[in-house]
């Protein structure tokens, strides 16, 4: 659980980043399958948010059809919540972040809940 008793170790996270087709998702399978990791992929969070019709899924909508890049405090919400869900964990996050806003957000609301691990950047 994250944000919890600070005796419980922090579960370590592992940015995985690239462009489309760089293999992100593919790598993921394969260190979930041979480590044991979670796979949050932020994109997958966002979508199934927008598709919820809540408050965020709306605020979501309008990003997404302006064009705009979603509010990190949305999407670290999503994905904090998704982690909260699987105790004890070890989590590769697919698509985040995506920008220093958002590296500055995830480090506000979750540098001292978890323990980032490394960041795999692929290239196509």
């Amino acid at each position: 659980m994250l944000g919890g008793d600070a005796a419980l170790a922090k579960p370590d996270v592992v940015f995985v980043l690239g462009p489309p087709g760089a293999g992100k998702g593919t790598q993921c399978h394969k260190i979930v399958e041979k480590y044991g990791f979670t796979h949050l992929s932020a994109g997958d969070l966002l979508r199934a948010e927008r598709a919820s019709g809540s408050p965020d899924g709306e605020l979501i909508e309008s990003h997404i059809t302006g064009g705009t890049i979603v509010p990190v405090e949305i999407t670290v919400k999503l994905l904090a919540n998704a982690m909260n869900k699987v105790p004890d964990g070890k989590f590769l996050i697919d698509g985040f972040p995506r920008n220093e806003d958002n590296v500055a957000g995830w480090n506000k609301q979750m540098s001292d809940k978890v323990k980032l691990a490394v960041c795999f950047v692929l290239r196509v």
